[in-house]
């Protein structure tokens, strides 16, 4: 009977990942890819948004959930993007460039976005989606009409024909890939940016390393009960801040990293869903709103971007408009988080019940032994 339960509650925590199995197992026939072009794209993918899936980790560590203002710093990025751009620094200089300029700017945004999570505690993941939408227009005030009136921009190439605001669209031709082809190397026709994920590795070694820290220890602590952690000494707060501080500097960097590899900004919708989709991958991996691994980030890399490659295709063969598998896997990364939202807090309930039930008995025994 145990092994029964035991088996139920694997396959209910487990729910996501097999259900998005399932999809790719059913679409990846159908859309008719070769395995090969499969995978280069699989391994395109990850190298590409591995880094910003990981900055989603510490916050989740401190108790803070899912942190969807990662895309403050996802702004931060294009800012120190847009501003190399126009000082003509190319390639991994202006790639590394680009990374020191973001960190003081995510840092301030990092810090903002704490002290508001600080005065909304038990809802920080709706507190920072709205944070999100709030930092965008004055990102979009910034972009559209101080660069080049208020702030400098020399080249017409990146600016309006007006003379101030940035273009819709920025090239990076100058730096596209230069990250994912400094250690070239190919296995079986399928391209693998080493440097890129000897950055992404060095980051999960980070990670790990700074879980076992004093700081790492204090923020789990944090994330598993903010009144016990405050009585044990520890700045709650201040912990809570640097969570997100160290989430947004990371967001900032993976977001250059993610731009590298796509050669060009959007520069004003590049960082609109990013969060969104970031967060939908690493719940498909297995994740919780209050539990993450570094596994989960690569599993839901590999499963959500399967699926995101295949469903257009398949969608494709089966009603013969690629349109339905476009809507498909956006109306799935939507819903994803939608489910395993819902699922957290259905367990989040049913546990509260159950330790209510189990202390009601004890204190019945209690009584009857008296």
């Amino acid at each position: 009977m145990s092994r029964k339960k035991d088996l139920r509650q694997t396959i209910q925590k487990s729910s996501v990942p097999l259900m998005f199995v399932l999809i790719c197992a059913v679409c990846i026939p159908i859309s008719g890819l070769s395995p090969s072009y499969l995978a280069n794209e699989v391994v395109t993918r990850m190298g590409r948004n591995a880094f910003l899936i990981l900055s989603l980790l510490i916050p989740i560590m401190a108790g803070m959930g899912l942190n969807f203002g990662m895309t403050l710093g996802a702004m931060a990025g294009e800012i120190a993007l847009i501003l190399v751009c126009d000082w003509q620094i190319v390639g991994i200089p202006g790639m590394v460039l680009a990374m020191i300029l973001s960190v003081p700017v995510s840092v301030l945004l990092g810090i903002f976005c704490g002290k508001i999570l600080n005065m909304a505690k038990g809802r920080e993941m709706i507190t920072s989606y709205i944070i999100s939408y709030f930092i965008n227009g004055i990102y979009q005030l910034v972009v559209l009409y101080l660069m080049g009136s208020v702030i400098p921009i020399k080249h017409t190439s990146i600016k309006l024909p007006r003379g101030y605001g940035i273009r819709n669209t920025v090239s990076l031709l100058s730096m596209r890939q230069k990250l994912d082809n400094l250690i070239p190397l190919k296995i079986a026709g399928i391209k693998i940016p080493v440097a890129t994920f000897l950055v992404v590795a060095l980051l999960c070694l980070i990670i790990v390393w700074f879980r076992r820290t004093k700081l790492g220890q204090d923020m789990r602590a944090v994330g598993q009960d903010m009144e016990v952690a405050r009585d044990a000494g520890i700045k709650v707060e201040r912990t809570r801040i640097i969570s997100i501080v160290i989430s947004t500097v990371l967001a900032g960097i993976g977001m250059i990293i993610y731009l590298q590899n796509m050669g060009n900004i959007a520069t004003y919708s590049s960082h609109s869903q990013i969060g969104m989709f970031c967060i939908a991958a690493l719940l498909v991996g297995g994740a919780s709103v209050d539990k993450a691994s570094i596994g989960n980030v690569f599993l839901g890399i590999i499963l959500f971007h399967t699926m995101f490659i295949v469903a257009p295709k398949a969608g494709a063969v089966i009603t013969g408009d690629s349109m339905i598998g476009e809507y498909f896997r956006v109306f799935v990364s939507y819903a994803v988080i939608t489910v395993a939202l819902i699922m957290y807090e259905t367990n989040k309930r049913r546990n509260k019940n159950r330790a209510g039930k189990q202390l009601e008995t004890e204190q019945n025994g209690e009584g009857g032994a008296s």
